[in-house]
């Protein structure tokens, strides 16, 4: 199995930011230009963006769909996957008819996942299912109520469901340029056939390599935020480091 490098942009306000540990009144401007910073992403050959609407994840439905089709343009072909806040079958349509390449249900894969199901076979490939954790246990609503049901848990409810990949992200670390949770991460993986892609946390490249290790037992990528916005990872060097890696 490869391994992609992709990098995120979140959407708060219309404007590119970061927050720390999924707190909103932690948050960063990073870019007011959205599209911009998409297309600079895009540059370096980069196979995978990926969008989070953090207005729409707390409103439960999508909020900033300008930004989102103008960082499509932007991204020039490159497959853009988005998530927050899309939670019914006319919101997935519309987000997939916006450009958007694959969507990711997060609150709704733990209250209907029927719908995700549906969604999965309605949409095939296009479909992601994003369980975000906290001590192990999934958060919906925009990470602000938890859940009694184990991450892993609900990762075995999709297996068979035909769903593209599962992203799962580690609120703790998420933001904090602290290291990945890899070993829940590849906890998960290890538990479902289904490609999952880590998330939260990713601070340098020897993170990446450590995470590109685990591809042959369904670690598919790591989402990169926080880290290339500070100057931590450089974008073109992580991607040319885990070619190398991957070849040797």
């Amino acid at each position: 199995m490869s391994f992609e490098l992709i990098p995120a942009i979140d959407l708060l306000g219309g404007v590119c930011v970061r927050l720390s540990q999924g707190r909103y009144d932690a948050a960063t401007v990073y870019e007011r230009d959205p599209a911009a910073q998409a297309g600079r992403f895009a540059a370096h050959g980069i196979r995978r963006l990926h969008v989070v609407d953090l207005d729409g994840a707390k409103a439960g439905r999508p909020v900033n769909g300008v930004a989102v089709r103008a960082i499509v343009e932007a991204a020039a072909g490159i497959p853009v996957q988005q998530g927050g806040g899309i939670r019914d079958l006319a919101a997935i349509e519309e987000t997939l008819a916006s450009g958007v390449d694959r969507v990711i249900l997060g609150t709704v894969a733990l209250r209907n996942p029927g719908l995700v199901r549906d969604a999965a076979r309605r949409f095939s490939g296009r479909i992601v299912v994003g369980i975000d954790a906290r001590d192990g246990r999934v958060a919906v609503e925009g990470w602000a109520e938890a859940s009694d049901l184990a991450a892993v848990d609900l990762a075995r409810r999709f297996e068979d469901a035909g769903v593209a990949a599962i992203v799962h992200t580690d609120i703790a670390r998420d933001g904090m340029l602290e290291g990945p949770n890899l070993e829940a991460t590849a906890e998960l993986a290890g538990a479902v056939e289904v490609p999952v892609i880590l998330s939260g946390g990713v601070s340098s490249e020897s993170d990446l390599i450590q995470a590109a290790a685990w591809a042959d037992r369904g670690v598919a990528g790591a989402i990169v935020g926080r880290a290339l916005y500070t100057g931590d990872l450089d974008l073109g060097a992580a991607l040319a480091r885990i070619e190398a890696a991957a070849c040797c």
